[in-house]
């Protein structure tokens, strides 16, 4: 497992106002042994590992990566591409913007060494698409934030008008600017073309299918090749 995901595992403790002792006991393990967990000298088992995701409600892939996701960062990377109207309507198939979403987080990573949203992306035959993906479309249909329109086998995505004027103040100017950037190169491109260009880069090539991608594969890309 990652040494630096104890890092993850302290702070998420510290939100949630838990103690060493509380966490240990659930573990299975002495308030001593934790301690030396917390200082990155020992690692988890697995099933350890499995109880911690439980506890803090997240991913055993989340745990490992030692990445914390920002879930509503995310949903606002949504809104940001919708607002950047890629097609004429304003709409977005629902498979374009998941891949767009994959550039602008691992392009992010590519640049700073951090992915935007800490999302953690899987290699599946459509992905790459966090397992959040659907949920978060979901819930920001169910908020009132998005429509979602099908014709015929397509999946059509629009921010609604009263959501449009709130502001996205999760993301920077400069995250903001990336999510541009993307958008305008491939606002012309169909989608069987976006999802081509992201199965040929190196993470999706070299992960096996249904794995979790490491961003650190990214910093393998051609320069001219990274969005």
């Amino acid at each position: 497992m990652a040494n630096e995901y104890y890092k993850l595992i302290k702070s998420l403790r510290l939100e949630k106002g838990l103690s060493q002792e509380e966490i240990s006991q659930r573990l299975g393990l002495s308030r001593s042994s934790y301690i030396v967990f917390e200082k990155g000298k020992n690692e988890l088992n697995l099933s350890q590992a499995a109880k911690i995701a439980d506890i803090f409600g997240i991913t055993l892939e989340q745990v490992e990566s030692g990445i914390k996701p920002n879930y509503e960062k995310y949903q606002q990377m949504i809104l940001a591409y919708l607002r950047e109207a890629v097609s004429g309507d304003g709409s977005v198939l629902k498979t374009k913007l998941a891949k767009m979403l994959y550039l602008a987080d691992f392009a992010w990573f590519y640049e700073y060494l951090q992915s935007m949203s800490g999302m953690q992306y899987r290699r599946i035959k459509y992905g790459p698409v966090p397992d959040m993906y659907f949920r978060a479309i979901d819930e920001l249909e169910e908020s009132g934030k998005i429509s979602i329109n099908r014709k015929n086998d397509l999946i059509l995505i629009s921010e609604n008008r009263g959501s449009s004027h709130q502001p996205l103040a999760e993301l920077s100017k400069e995250e903001l600017g990336l999510i541009k950037a993307i958008a305008k190169k491939w606002k012309d491109k169909k989608t069987g073309e976006i999802v081509d260009f992201t199965h040929n880069q190196v993470p999706y090539k070299i992960c096996q299918p249904d794995e979790i991608i490491p961003y650190e594969l990214i910093t393998q890309q051609d320069p001219g090749y990274v969005y």
